[in-house]
């Protein structure tokens, strides 16, 4: 038992590998990825804080941290597959609870348990700072997406996956952090040169659409 193991699996995360087993221009991992979703949340919370919510920083910082690290116990599923169907992804979400528990009771001190439970437990809520972590982690697979497209990959997936974090992205956009991205942000990346450049912008364009009507 010993905080070692913990601090050995964080080099273990840059091992793994997202959306694995399709061609890529661009390999990224797990611990990058939580780095630049702490990142764009950082930027959210900014804009969400500039006009006039208040931010529980530490709670953002450490939801957006710690949101993939059970991953490190069940590797990276493809987002179509995760969110085939609500009970599947719940049942991902319950197998990962249990791993991760196991992991803690067995590594942990006594008296480090109960916090790193209540770190390493699923961040996307329904407060502000889950929210924004929910913007942020598609942005991020957004931005993944978008760099296969853009270098001219032929694998449908990231069609598939640009759309579905997208998709998602809008239904928040109540938020004033998603109306910034949106207006933004979003026309920023549609004006770099991509193929299929014409497709994709009015995928993108009917996607918004549609979540607005």
């Amino acid at each position: 038992m010993g905080i070692h193991h913990y601090f050995k699996s964080l080099s273990d995360l840059e091992t793994l590998i997202r959306c694995p087993g399709r061609f890529k221009y661009h390999e990224h991992n797990v611990a990058s990825h939580s780095f630049k979703v702490t990142k764009i949340a950082q930027f959210l919370g900014t804009v969400e804080e500039q006009n006039g919510k208040e931010l529980d920083w530490k709670a953002l910082y450490e939801k957006a941290l710690n949101h993939d690290y059970a991953e490190l116990f069940t590797g990276d599923i493809k987002t179509p597959v995760k969110y085939a169907s609500g009970k599947l992804r719940e049942l991902f979400s319950q197998v990962e609870d249990q791993m991760v528990n196991k992991f803690i009771t067995t590594e942990f001190p006594p008296q480090f348990q109960e916090v790193y439970r209540e770190r390493f437990k699923e961040g996307k809520d329904e407060t502000l700072e889950g929210r924004i972590l929910s913007v942020a982690d598609k942005i991020d697979l957004l931005y993944e997406s978008f760099g296969e497209i853009q270098k001219g990959n032929p694998e449908p997936l990231f069609i598939e996956i640009y759309q579905e974090a997208l998709t998602t992205i809008v239904k928040y956009k109540d938020m004033d952090c998603v109306q910034y991205f949106l207006e933004y942000i979003l026309p920023d990346m549609l004006s770099e040169k991509f193929i299929p450049h014409h497709e994709l912008k009015e995928r993108t364009q009917k996607l918004i659409r549609d979540a607005e009507e």
